[in-house]
């Protein structure tokens, strides 16, 4: 590899920063290590990196704090790679980047909640059924640290942009954003049919990247009987590289809905949505089929 200049004594942050993730593996093993992939013959198997290359990249990225190596094996000694707080905090360049990418480099530039059916973002999502949800926690609309994945057969996870207990809250111009409209709709339909999905199995939770407070006043308003949880800090967003849009100068999770089991497996992933009633329906389906003998 070409030797590249420190930029390290640059009197600029973003100089600084790419001092540290400028090239991109570095940011590759950020991804990969906010996915749940830790070990070093994990993380070269994803990243198809030479040994002597990601050996470098690991020890630049512990030097400067965004990782820590911490030992799972004595004999011989092992290691796993994880995101620290400094690490974590790159999670919003991540979600940019991507924001970015599928916007300018794989779209036309358009803003928007929503994809069409073949694009490579519904390929991202759908590519999901058969994984894994990595270990996390969200805050819960009280404030509360929880699992999103429930102690029950199938948890839906369904994520939504932003749902607001006032109108005058929403962003400039929401309604004109495609996919965006439909949030309360979505909440009050797994409201309505919330014992169904209780019968079947399953517990819902809705997500989104706004304030547990925020979320605490829409539920108290529509009287939710279901937790919403807070992806404020991109946690599940970069874990699963779900699609993400920008307004009023937020990352906002695009429409989609995840169902999940209690091995943590995707079992379904659903996006593009354009019908929100039918996505519920679609949903349940999931669940009731999944829970047949045999299935």
């Amino acid at each position: 590899m070409p030797q590249r200049t420190s930029l390290a004594d640059a009197d600029c942050a973003i100089a600084q920063a790419l001092d540290v993730v400028g090239d991109w593996w570095t940011l590759l093993i950020v991804r990969d290590t906010a996915r749940g992939v830790h070990r070093f013959d994990a993380l070269q198997e994803e990243l198809g990196v030479s040994r002597k290359v990601l050996t470098e990249r690991l020890r630049l990225l512990v030097d400067a704090g965004v990782l820590s190596r911490e030992p799972y094996q004595d004999r011989p000694p092992r290691y796993e790679y994880r995101l620290t707080r400094r690490g974590r905090a790159l999670l919003p360049v991540l979600i940019a980047l991507q924001d970015w990418g599928d916007s300018w480099v794989m779209g036309d530039g358009e803003m928007t909640a929503t994809s069409a059916e073949a694009s490579k973002e519904a390929a991202r999502v759908h590519a999901l059924v058969g994984t894994r949800l990595p270990e996390l926690q969200l805050l819960d609309y009280d404030g509360a640290l929880r699992d999103p994945v429930a102690d029950t057969p199938y948890t839906v996870l369904y994520c939504f942009p932003g749902a607001y207990a006032r109108r005058d809250a929403y962003p400039p111009e929401w309604a004109q954003i495609p996919g965006a409209s439909g949030c309360t709709l979505e909440s009050c339909t797994y409201r309505d049919q919330l014992a169904e999905f209780t019968a079947a199995g399953a517990t819902v939770h809705g997500v989104s990247t706004q304030r547990p407070d925020e979320q605490r006043a829409f539920a108290d308003a529509e009287r939710l009987r279901f937790p919403l949880l807070s992806d404020a800090e991109l946690e599940l967003t970069a874990a699963l590289r779900l699609p993400t849009f920008r307004a009023a100068g937020t990352s906002r999770l695009k429409r989609l809905t995840l169902v999940v089991d209690r091995n943590r497996t995707v079992r379904e992933a659903l996006y593009p949505i354009t019908d929100i009633e039918a996505s519920v329906r679609a949903a349940l389906t999931t669940i009731r089929g999944a829970a047949r003998p045999g299935a």
